[in-house]
């Protein structure tokens, strides 16, 4: 019946499927207030819910990003080409990869760093073949950081070719067509010129201001040669905005060092873990389910789902425990950095249009195990429906039904549930003391030299977390939902570098 539904009326189901975000966000979020007059023990509950929730997740990060710091530790050290050497005497040398760097308005000295990063793998360089994918319309500035880049990193690498992709009618102008381009004309190059073989070459999305641990592609080649399905799976590594952490604002570092520690921790949850910025596959798996998507602005999750539903659920994230170097939000000013940074989360809430996608796979899809495709989408769902609603749930909404419902206030759940969800939230804070310790351990060191009251005001940064939550978090969450709800569709802005 809901199979049937769907086919039928396929632009009326995504419609309503994308209103759903935003309509399940902005119920959640105003359900304290109007439900303190009605079902003040309702909201009761449901702020007790939320802080316990909140208690299991904050502890859950905190614990398992101290795991992964000693992996991606131990990674760090270990001799990945002596055991490719061992184990794989004689193929690993047949392994290519091919690395797509999309771009558009990079300045050249961001693109430059990205391939010296790369020019400094443990692995041979002449099996790294580069795609440097410009956008046409950024016209002459484009062809111009070509030709530099393609003049200093030329002899580094076993290819850097360059192009440019044209404004091309239907598609969606951002990251996701762009490494659609730049892939199909690398596989143009490497398996149809040179006729290396596809099913011996990963390709990476690489993001152009990151920068790779000198291990990544070592380590990458040992996983994809002792995968039995390496054409099944999407490597991942660890993502941290470090590159300029010393220069940004003091709440932009705080949002950074949040995320930065959440992406060490999603390694260790191979049953979250979905493809994000920077990531690795194989190439043979990506022309066989057709590229990137060039019609959508995230392509990270709809990359992955489009693999995973094509598979039959045959498909996974592989975690790579290497950190992989991007930028903080960062500008010229300290308001158009706060722009910036805002401008950035609004793109990454806006992953939940992918949810319409997914769902409908998910209905439509037919021969996926049915509890391993309903678990992997209600977790997407509790991602991105609850992004803007846990600040809500977490900071004001237990205050509001005894302040709003006198009556409510002179009962015994009503006197102690500040009290029980503040207990809840002050252990919920102490994994912070955790998180804290993980970042600062992984940061890289001080470019200058610092004095006693700077190292005991970084710790005191944190303080701005609600703040910066609200405003970094919440409001861009709540923002994209809505745009998303109303069909007023955002466009691709690439955050700026300075």
């Amino acid at each position: 019946m809901v199979k049937k539904y769907f086919r039928r009326h396929p632009i009326r189901t995504k419609r309503a499927l994308e209103i759903l975000p935003g309509f399940v966000s902005w119920s959640l979020i105003l359900f304290p207030f109007w439900g303190s007059f009605v079902f003040p023990t309702m909201v009761a509950y449901y702020v007790i819910t939320f802080a316990v929730y909140w208690l299991y997740r904050s502890w859950t990060v905190a614990i398992l990003s101290i795991m992964a710091h000693f992996k991606i530790k131990a990674t760090k050290q270990f001799d990945w080409i002596s055991d490719l050497k061992r184990q794989f005497p004689k193929k690993w040398k047949t392994i290519h990869h091919i690395i797509i760097i999309p771009t558009y308005e990079e300045p050249i000295y961001i693109l430059r760093r990205t391939l010296e990063g790369l020019s400094k793998q443990s692995f041979s360089t002449k099996n790294l073949h580069i795609m440097l994918s410009f956008e046409n319309r950024e016209g002459k500035p484009a062809r111009e950081k070509a030709q530099k880049l393609q003049q200093e990193f030329g002899n580094k690498f076993g290819h850097i070719w360059v192009t440019f992709h044209p404004d091309i009618e239907g598609e969606v102008k951002g990251k996701s067509a762009n490494t659609c381009w730049g892939a199909k004309e690398a596989k143009k190059q490497l398996v149809n010129k040179h006729h290396v073989p596809i099913e011996n070459i990963t390709i990476t999305s690489e993001d152009a201001d990151a920068v790779m641990h000198r291990h990544y592609f070592a380590n990458l080649t040992y996983e994809f040669l002792s995968s039995a399905k390496p054409h099944n799976k999407i490597w991942q590594g660890s993502i941290v905005f470090y590159n300029n952490i010393w220069r940004v604002p003091a709440a932009i570092r705080v949002m950074a060092s949040i995320f930065s520690v959440t992406q060490m921790y999603i390694l260790m949850r191979k049953d979250r873990l979905v493809n994000f910025s920077t990531y690795s596959t194989s190439l043979k798996h990506v022309h066989e389910i057709g590229y990137w998507d060039t019609d959508v602005i995230p392509e990270d999750y709809r990359l992955f789902f489009k693999s995973y539903f094509a598979k039959k659920g045959d498909f996974e994230v592989e975690p790579i425990f290497l950190p992989i170097h991007q930028d903080a939000a960062e500008s010229k000013t300290t308001i158009d950095t706060f722009k910036n940074q805002y401008e950035q989360l609004k793109r990454w809430a806006w992953g939940t249009s992918d949810d319409a996608y997914i769902i409908r796979q998910y209905v439509l899809t037919e021969g996926v195990p049915f509890w391993d495709k309903t678990i992997r989408v209600l977790k997407v769902i509790e991602d991105h429906f609850l992004w803007p609603v846990n600040w809500f749930a977490v900071t004001v909404s237990a205050i509001l039904p005894p302040l709003l419902n006198e009556q409510f206030n002179r009962t015994m759940l009503g006197k102690t549930l500040p009290q029980v969800t503040s207990f809840l939230l002050t252990l919920s804070l102490v994994s912070m003391v955790v998180i804290f310790v993980i970042d600062a351990i992984n940061r890289p060191p001080h470019p200058k030299k610092r004095n006693i009251f700077s190292y005991i005001g970084q710790p005191l940064e944190f303080l701005l977390l609600p703040i910066a939550g609200f405003f970094f978090s919440a409001l861009p969450g709540i923002d994209a939902h809505t745009r998303l709800m109303f069909g007023k569709y955002i466009e691709y802005k690439v955050t700026e570098k300075v």
